[in-house]
């Protein structure tokens, strides 16, 4: 589960990284590991500001049984992509790179705040992702990028596929009894009643799962923090 720094590199036009997630999809395992116990689950998220140019990344590792937080990392990153609907992990995977090589303790599944494959080729920020750190992920994203979804229960756990050009390439989760369903897709070495499970698994009580809510609140205090420090200087 190292690194692969190696798997290409991040000055590219927004042309060129088109042609990178069609290339990087191929690499895709819509499967997860033989015997995968996972014991340890971490948000990845980042955070920026609109006319500033440095992103904030975090991941927070949780104890899969308890969801009390054991790990943290942090960074912060100048962005060296344009904001591009579709591009995202390119903007934000270089910042979230650098918190994965510091973390102490290294999680068994990675969920994204984002998608995994229910993007338009296939290869949102949670694939990418599951593919540069070479880890089980999936993506839980709070809207949908493409596709549908049929009526979907009222009941927390009810499920309703999401279609994209004939292909399921996600589900609408239902976290919340009567709260707006997350929609939840297989990244990489994952498949899609695991990632529902597992999300499941990690949103007891609220809409989002514990791994994003730790994760968003540990990169906005990042933040905040270097705003407060610009205004010391």
């Amino acid at each position: 589960m190292e690194l692969s720094a190696q798997m290409h590199r991040w000055d590219v036009t927004p042309t060129e990284a088109v042609a990178l997630q069609r290339e990087l999809r191929e690499r895709v395992v819509l499967q997860p590991p033989p015997g995968l116990l996972v014991e340890r689950v971490a948000g990845a998220d980042v955070s920026t500001e609109k006319g500033k140019d440095t992103g904030f990344g975090g991941i927070v590792v949780l104890d899969a049984g308890t969801l009390v937080p054991v790990a943290q990392a942090g960074s912060a990153v100048t962005l060296g992509f344009p904001y591009v609907p579709g591009l995202l992990s390119f903007r934000e995977l270089p910042v979230v790179a650098v918190a994965w090589e510091r973390l102490s303790m290294r999680p068994d599944v990675l969920i994204f705040d984002g998608h995994g494959i229910a993007h338009p080729r296939r290869l949102g920020i949670a694939s990418h992702g599951g593919l540069l750190f070479g880890i089980p992920s999936i993506g839980c994203a709070k809207s949908l990028l493409v596709g549908t979804y049929g009526k979907l229960g009222d009941a927390r756990g009810s499920t309703s596929p999401i279609v994209h050009k004939g292909e399921v390439v996600g589900m609408a989760v239902r976290t919340r009894k009567s709260v707006q369903p997350v929609y939840v897709s297989p990244g990489h070495l994952m498949d899609l009643p695991t990632a529902v499970e597992l999300v499941l698994r990690a949103s007891p009580k609220y809409r989002e799962p514990e791994t994003t809510r730790h994760a968003h609140r540990m990169v906005n205090a990042l933040r905040r923090a270097d705003g407060e420090a610009a205004e010391l200087e």
